[in-house]
């Protein structure tokens, strides 16, 4: 089984701290595939999870070395497809060990060589909402056991649908 939930953030610091709570609940094998446009905060979403991994340091956008590798309590194996031509060059960088070697693997711009994920993998759209600091986050078919994470995540955060009524 699978759970979807959307949720609104207001700045990086609340984008960061969902990324940590997901952190936190994150485990060995776990893909979660980022999209949307130029700054929408999937880096950011990621150094939070980062954070609740328990990574040190600065968690930086892969976009010029298009794979990085951080240890924390698990592996966390981040890359940017932003660069790349098409899901063979994907291949190339060597995606297989990256994403069944064990640890998390954290994919940018994954849209660009969606064929090669598995169906297990945890798609998650990111978004600019109005003029502001605002993002939209969509978990999009995650694995039933983050159902938990998810649901006091979206009890905690407003959803896009309400986001006329919410203003920062």
């Amino acid at each position: 089984m699978s759970f979807s939930a959307a949720i609104l953030t207001n700045g990086p610091d609340q984008t960061q701290e969902v990324g940590r709570v997901i952190g936190e609940q994150a485990r060995p094998g776990d893909i979660l595939l980022l999209t949307g446009p130029l700054g929408a905060g999937k880096t950011c979403l990621t150094q939070g999870i980062a954070s609740g991994l328990g990574v040190s340091g600065y968690v930086r956008s892969p976009t010029f070395v298009l794979t990085t590798r951080y240890q924390g309590r698990l592996t966390l194996h981040h890359m940017d497809l932003y660069r790349i031509g098409g899901p063979e060059e994907a291949w190339d960088l060597g995606m297989d060990e990256q994403l069944f070697g064990g640890g998390i693997c954290i994919v940018e711009w994954a849209e660009r060589a969606a064929e090669i994920f598995p169906p297990e993998s945890m798609w998650t759209e990111l978004d600019h909402v109005d003029s502001g600091d605002q993002r939209s986050i969509s978990f999009i078919e995650w694995p039933d056991r983050y159902r938990a994470v998810l649901e006091q995540l979206s009890a905690d955060y407003p959803s896009p649908q309400t986001s006329d009524e919410v203003k920062p």
